[in-house]
């Protein structure tokens, strides 16, 4: 059964942090999801992601809707469909993940713009649903400069 981390971003943008996360959760040999909402906002990230680290931490990913989705490592999509197997989804500008989801993978990270309202109560209404439907949860905030968990159930 997996667990929800809430990433209240506030000093790094999502592209930053999701290299991060990314990175960690391949070091644990998962695939993972990327969730949006816009198909230009997956553009963008596409384009931030190749261009991420230089060489040295190239980041093999796809955007979905190729007929190599089930081979990607690292997927970006917009629709509720786990095409390559992730054992970890990540939700970026909104994108929900249901309760199922959640406990079906190994780890699910909803990231949200610490700056935008709209953002933080979409995550405050997430967080209420998901805990409310019995999903671990951790809460993670970067305001003091570093990553620190806040809350847990």
């Amino acid at each position: 059964m997996g667990a929800v981390y809430f990433y209240h971003l506030t000093r790094n943008p999502a592209d930053v942090t999701l290299v991060s996360l990314i990175g960690k959760a391949r070091e644990q040999g998962w695939r993972v999801l990327v969730r949006g909402n816009d198909d230009q906002r997956l553009d963008w990230l596409d384009q931030k992601l190749w261009l991420s680290g230089g060489d040295e931490s190239f980041l093999a990913h796809g955007k979905a809707g190729s007929p190599y989705d089930a081979d990607q490592p690292v997927l970006l999509c917009t629709n509720p469909e786990n095409s390559n197997a992730a054992s970890c989804l990540m939700s970026i500008d909104g994108a929900d993940l249901s309760p199922d989801e959640i406990n079906g993978c190994e780890r699910a990270c909803i990231l949200f713009d610490g700056h935008d309202y709209a953002a933080v109560q979409h995550a405050r209404d997430q967080w209420k649903s998901l805990t409310g439907a019995g999903c671990a949860a951790q809460y993670w905030s970067e305001e003091s400069g570093r990553w620190e968990k806040k809350a847990e159930t």
